[in-house]
């Protein structure tokens, strides 16, 4: 089960809702082990696209030392679907590389309603988990 702050949720909600019609996509991180989602980092989309997002190579690799510098890893990895329903496609599948993070997907297809869900990826197996949102 993902467990997120309602700032957070919202936070990840406004940032897809910005960069619509493009896929928005960032990292939440948090302390190493702890499963806990604290620190939202908003990333740019190096595609531009209203269907593909990719992180920049050269943003990704400053944001993951910095989380390793400060003991912490991606326990969320985000991104929007502008136009399809929020459930990984077979790129996103393909790309996912930490087994440990939730894998959060938002669609802003039917604005002003978000569908908001979260995954397990690990070995090309999505599951879907429940996502609880806390104050």
């Amino acid at each position: 089960m993902l467990t997120i702050r309602r700032g957070l949720y919202e936070k990840i909600i406004a940032h897809a809702r910005a960069d619509h019609p493009d896929e928005a996509c960032g990292v939440i991180a948090g302390p190493a082990g702890s499963d806990r989602p604290e620190r939202l980092v908003p990333m740019q989309n190096a595609e531009r696209s209203p269907t593909f997002y990719r992180f920049d190579s050269l943003e990704q690799l400053r944001v993951w030392r910095e989380m390793d510098d400060r003991d912490e890893e991606a326990v969320v990895i985000y991104h929007s679907h502008t136009a399809t329903d929020a459930y990984p496609s077979r790129t996103d599948i393909s790309y996912a590389s930490e087994p440990q993070a939730h894998y959060v997907l938002v669609s802003t297809r039917d604005e002003p309603e978000t569908e908001f869900r979260s995954y397990r990826i690990a070995d090309g197996v999505v599951t879907e988990e429940p996502v609880k949102i806390t104050e």
